[in-house]
């Protein structure tokens, strides 16, 4: 990502592309971008880098000042398939039913997520933090395991106790949680890893009547986002979103990308226009290994894609992982860190995503505002932003094989630069 040269000018190259900045147009205010903190990602960074190669990849990553500046991350509620172990925050002998949460525990937090978490926000402050669970504890559901089934009926209230025990306790050492969504990918229920099944009439009932007014009887400022799957199914939020009753405790959408268009966030956003858009999980991968399909594909979707259609804050996956795509216990066998760290040696390897969300992340502060831009020819992309100090970025992906010449800019002020086939840039405009 070094700086190029450019050119001012007070007209638009005739023969090339035209990117027309228009700062008044403005839409949503951004979080900004960042990637999770799963198990396998917080011991890596925690116990397999020594203290000093520790600090230095949190600062890289998390400082706005003198790294990539990410202000957003997520954390899971017990494990998900990129943890040592499946595990709850109470579980209990025999799945015995625990209504009252007396077998809770904090504790496998604090090894190396909470840790982790509370280092990077020493380098940004105003680090954003989701939280989501892979599954209630067994006791609570259907299956009586962490794998498969659903809620039952008689544990949506200790279901709903256990989010704000949760949510207490990352508050009691230091880590405010944002956002939280009720279950990661509720139509989908993974064989071998902690999931559960939760239909959006089961989500609009257990937000409603049990975790919206848990939530207000605790205090909690935390906001509910619905949904936390793939953009396939925006029928899901959108019914939980037309159920009036739940609707008011809703703040937003959660979005993956595994399956369906970005454009499915603006759909819904269109009908519930009050609602907040999050984009929460996308991970690369080994099926992505070229580095031009997968960094292209990242600043398409994701970078340029996701804002576009509202979305506050991006998230990827994973933030690190080792060699062997791992640690993990089940599901993704080939996922990809944003960055990889060799378990071995220490050795870290600055992966695709990462600079995919470099173009966004070291140039967009938390708190810009999205501002239109237009662009004359379709496989040219962009988004523009404008930061509090009041300068504009604007964020260019060349989607074709041939070079382009690029006019970005309005009125009599225009900069013009040769983006290659394939390439993408950040213009950042005084």
């Amino acid at each position: 990502m070094e700086p190029l040269a450019a050119t001012w000018m007070a007209s638009p190259d005739p023969a090339g592309v035209q990117i027309i900045v228009d700062p008044a147009d403005r839409y949503q205010t951004m979080i900004g971008m960042g990637a999770a903190f799963t198990d396998a990602s917080a011991d890596l960074i925690q116990n397999r880098l020594s203290d000093v190669a520790r600090a230095e990849l949190l600062e890289e990553l998390f400082s706005p000042e003198s790294g990539l500046g990410f202000s957003f991350t997520r954390v899971v509620i017990g494990a998900s398939d990129f943890s040592s172990a499946h595990y709850s925050l109470d579980d209990t002998p025999g799945n015995r039913p625990d209504p009252d949460l007396s077998d809770y525990t904090f504790e496998p937090m604090m090894r190396a997520v909470v840790p982790v978490v509370l280092q990077a926000r020493g380098y940004n402050p105003s680090l954003v933090v989701m939280a989501t669970p892979w599954s209630p504890p067994a006791w609570m559901k259907t299956s009586q395991s962490l794998i498969k089934g659903t809620l039952r009926e008689d544990a949506y209230k200790p279901f709903a106790d256990y989010l704000v025990r949760a949510i207490q306790s990352f508050e009691a050492v230091g880590v405010p949680v944002e956002y939280i969504s009720l279950q990661n990918e509720p139509d989908f229920e993974p064989v071998n890893y902690p999931g559960m099944r939760l239909s959006a009439a089961q989500r609009a009932l257990l937000i409603s009547d049990f975790v919206g007014p848990a939530f207000e009887k605790a205090g909690l400022q935390t906001k509910i986002l619905d949904w936390d799957h793939n953009w396939d199914q925006p029928g899901q939020p959108l019914e939980v979103l037309g159920n009036d009753a739940a609707e008011r405790y809703v703040s937003g959408v959660a979005w993956h990308c595994y399956n369906g268009d970005v454009a499915a966030q603006s759909a819904v956003r269109d009908a519930f226009p009050e609602k907040e858009v999050l984009f929460t999980e996308c991970s690369g991968g080994e099926w992505s290994a070229e580095w031009p399909d997968a960094w292209t594909w990242t600043m398409d979707r994701l970078v340029i894609g996701a804002p576009s259609n509202w979305a506050r804050g991006v998230l990827m996956w994973n933030i690190a992982l080792d060699e062997n795509h791992g640690p993990h216990l089940g599901g993704c066998s080939d996922c990809r860190g944003v960055v990889t760290i060799d378990s071995r040696t220490g050795e870290i390897e600055r992966n695709q995503e990462y600079y995919a969300l470099g173009h966004f992340s070291r140039f967009v502060r938390a708190g810009a505002t999205r501002i239109g831009t237009a662009s004359s020819k379709e496989s040219i992309k962009s988004v523009g932003f404008q930061n509090s100090d009041g300068s504009i970025v604007v964020i260019a992906l060349n989607t074709s094989e041939l070079p382009e010449m690029i006019s970005i800019g309005a009125d009599e002020s225009w900069i013009s630069i040769t983006l290659d086939g394939g390439a993408g840039m950040t213009m950042v405009l005084p």
